[in-house]
């Protein structure tokens, strides 16, 4: 392995740690504003959280830590948008359904990325790893999901969510590679957008679900301080966000995700008490033994495609300049997968065109 290919795998399992330590510590931080202060405006409080990352990602850009690419505009803002419509679609399935319904529906999130993918990038994905994502979701069923109340309301909702989440993840990762921007290029020219969309719905999606009006709430210290640390650590969570799906794939970000919902079960559990039964536990077990096979099938599957490259294609790789491409390919997410010709989705048809 290469000098690039060791910094690729270097910066990709900087990006999950990154990920996983920082969603954890604010799903904490939020559930002690929220649980604990009564502060229950969540679609509000994101997009509070995406403005101070664009903030703080300007001051990164004013002292030169990355550089400002523009690019396609209206891709940028339909992006940007996309995310916040996501958001807030999340946050009205889980007002409208049980919990246990809830979880169903991020659950889906995977199998409806991987048909997406499928159908619309030709994407194959081996019957390992099918069957290790399928062990991984009966874990996190077995673990999270208990009654499941159905309606119609709450059904159309869940179903909106799934495709818009679905979608915006795989944009993430798509023009990302098809623009070749990093991920904190496409972070800063989206935050906009992504903070105005929800900042005009917030309150009153906010008010919908809670029946209190978020300009109208008692910010005492202890509430301001829990809003501010949460802001702070949401520049984190947004920054690795992308940084993890342009890395590796909107899948492995999904499971990703279920990563941390174990952690966080394991943590309420330990530190906050929660309750916690065998059926917990083994959901756990079952999910951590679907990750493990995951990363495993991933890993293998990554080694034989490097086998597979011809001589010829190594010849040609090694009469590029070194540096720019080692470069390029950490800054921009690039993997195996970069030497592959792109398939611009459907919503790109300016650039498929071209």
């Amino acid at each position: 392995m290469g000098v690039g290919g060791e910094k690729f795998q270097l910066g990709t399992v900087g990006a999950l740690s990154l990920s996983v330590v920082s969603s954890v510590s604010i799903v904490i931080c939020n559930k002690a504003l929220m649980s604990s202060l009564g502060f229950n405006f969540a679609t509000t409080l994101t997009s509070w959280h995406l403005l101070v990352t664009f903030c703080s990602l300007h001051v990164a850009l004013w002292m030169k830590f990355f550089e400002h690419k523009p690019f396609d505009s209206r891709t940028v803002m339909g992006f940007g948008v996309l995310n916040g419509i996501s958001i807030g679609l999340l946050n009205l399935s889980l007002g409208f359904n049980s919990v246990g319904f809830y979880q169903m529906t991020k659950l889906a999130i995977i199998p409806c990325t991987v048909i997406l993918e499928t159908l619309f990038f030709r994407k194959k994905f081996s019957r390992s790893i099918q069957m290790s994502l399928s062990v991984l979701l009966l874990g996190v069923g077995v673990a999270t999901v208990t009654d499941l109340q159905l309606n119609a309301v709450g059904s159309i909702l869940s179903l909106l969510a799934i495709i818009t989440t679905c979608i915006a993840q795989i944009m993430t990762n798509t023009i990302q590679k098809k623009f070749k921007v990093s991920s904190t290029q496409l972070l800063y020219q989206s935050c906009p957008y992504q903070s105005l969309t929800l900042f005009l719905i917030g309150p009153f999606l906010d008010g919908f679900l809670t029946n209190q009006n978020v300009f109208a709430f008692n910010y005492t210290s202890q509430v301001v301080f829990f809003i501010v640390l949460s802001c702070l650590i949401s520049v984190s969570v947004n920054f690795s966000t992308f940084l993890v799906i342009g890395k590796t794939s909107p899948v492995t970000y999904q499971v990703l995700g279920h990563l941390k919902t174990c952690l966080v079960l394991t943590f309420g559990y330990v530190l906050l008490h929660d309750p916690f039964s065998w059926r917990n536990i083994l959901g756990i077990l079952i999910a951590v033994v679907g990750m493990v096979l995951y990363s495993y099938f991933c890993t293998v599957e990554t080694q034989q495609k490097n086998a597979e490259v011809s001589p010829q294609q190594v010849k040609e790789s090694e009469a590029a300049p070194l540096i720019s491409d080692s470069l390029s390919k950490v800054e921009n997410g690039g993997g195996v997968a970069d030497d592959e010709p792109l398939k611009v989705p459907m919503w790109s048809s300016k650039y498929s065109r071209e």
